[in-house]
């Protein structure tokens, strides 16, 4: 997925979050299968706030605050 393009679409990280969801749908819900989508995502919202600052808002992303906790967790899980 090309992050500059992810970036640009109406709203932003929108299809990151849409592939989240396909991945959901086609695994029975099974959200181990999806953390591939869930990472790429976190990756455009994070580039999203960088870009536009804590307080810019996207429907496709948590609040910046909630986004740095979530990748903090999820980096811990991953250790």
């Amino acid at each position: 997925m090309a992050l500059e393009r992810d970036l640009q679409t109406d709203p932003p990280c929108h299809p990151r979050a849409c592939a989240i969801q396909n991945c959901l749908t086609r695994n029975g819900f099974d959200e181990a299968k999806c953390t591939r989508y869930v990472d790429a995502l976190y990756e455009c919202c994070q580039a999203f706030y960088k870009k536009n600052g804590d307080g810019a808002t996207t429907v496709s992303c948590p609040k910046a605050s909630l986004l740095r906790l979530k990748m903090e967790q999820r980096e811990k899980g991953k250790q």
